[in-house]
């Protein structure tokens, strides 16, 4: 009877850590601000759109 190997994950199974510099814009409230903005423009884009 074959015993079962329990083998470790490969790193290729893990997801890439963030360098210093993504971390900054994930937090950047700044940046937070400007995106909420162009998203709200995007969607009311689609909205008065579908109005017309």
């Amino acid at each position: 009877m074959a015993k079962n190997i329990v083998r470790g994950f490969n790193e290729e199974a893990y997801p890439p850590i963030p360098t210093r510099a993504t971390k900054f814009w994930r937090r950047s409230i700044m940046k937070q601000i400007i995106m909420f903005f162009v998203l709200n423009l995007r969607i009311m884009r689609i909205i008065v759109g579908g109005h017309s």
